[in-house]
């Protein structure tokens, strides 16, 4: 997916990607503070929002292809079942009943099966609609802050789900979260946001590990969230503090527009 010159304004908030490709089969990282435009744009590009100008290039891709989960999931007044199932329904595919009864269980609800959704816990909930969101297998997946506030177990859980389909059937992914070190575990390209732009983008090492960019410098500064691997060299000083910078390697990180 390419995207040119995209245009959306919002009372005074203003999103403009001059240029931003998402390649294929790869897990993308969006990143950046409150407000800088992360969901806007994942909602352009599923079509809730229309942009007032500019293109996204979808590459073959359809409506059909494309999904999105989000940290307040929506379900149906239904059963959990029905709702695991509804994306298959509104696509004409029939569903195979062994197959969603085994997403059940691979998320622990296999007994709730019949359960009105909405009577979940709010992680349960938000396992369902991960499960949702897989059983149709979409080309690309938006997860908006979904692995947020979730506990240890679930969050490990989501991660291994979107290691496992990539190594079973690579898709794309745009995983927006403030959870730096899903982004750090997770990605193979990170996209850093301010203000309505991408200000930069490179791997996971360079945005997070040796930014180039005042900006993200600034933001990784004001995080709480520590996201070196606890095994990284270095990590200690970084758990410690961030008084100390790490040497950064010469000619890495991709900053601005490219």
């Amino acid at each position: 997916m390419k995207i040119f010159n995209l245009r959306k304004q919002m009372g005074d908030f203003c999103l403009q990607i001059d240029r931003m490709e998402l390649a294929p089969g790869v897990v993308h990282g969006l990143v950046g503070s409150n407000g800088c435009g992360k969901s806007t744009l994942s909602k352009l590009i599923m079509g809730i929002l229309t942009p007032d100008g500019g293109r996204i290039d979808y590459e073959g891709l359809t409506p059909r292809d494309l999904t999105m989960t989000s940290q307040k999931p929506y379900l149906l007044h239904d059963t959990v079942y029905q709702n695991l199932i509804y994306p298959l329904k509104v696509r004409g595919i029939r569903p195979d009943e062994a197959e969603a009864d085994a997403w059940l269980a691979r998320c622990g609800l296999e007994g709730k099966k019949n359960q009105y959704a909405r009577s979940l816990s709010s992680g349960e909930q938000q396992k369902l609609s991960f499960i949702r969101a897989l059983i149709f297998h979409p080309s690309f997946i938006i997860v908006d802050e979904t692995m947020s506030n979730l506990d240890p177990d679930s969050t490990e859980l989501f991660e291994e789900m979107i290691l496992e389909q990539q190594r079973i059937r690579p898709v794309t992914w745009l995983i927006i979260s403030h959870q730096l070190i899903h982004i750090r575990r997770l990605c193979g390209c990170v996209h850093f946001m301010e203000k309505g732009r991408q200000i930069a983008q490179g791997t996971p090492e360079e945005i997070l590990l040796y930014p180039q960019h005042p900006a993200i410098r600034s933001f990784l500064a004001s995080t709480e969230v520590f996201y070196r691997d606890p095994e990284a060299p270095g990590a200690g000083k970084a758990a410690a503090g961030r008084e100390e910078e790490p040497e950064r390697p010469a000619g890495n990180g991709r900053d601005g527009e490219r």
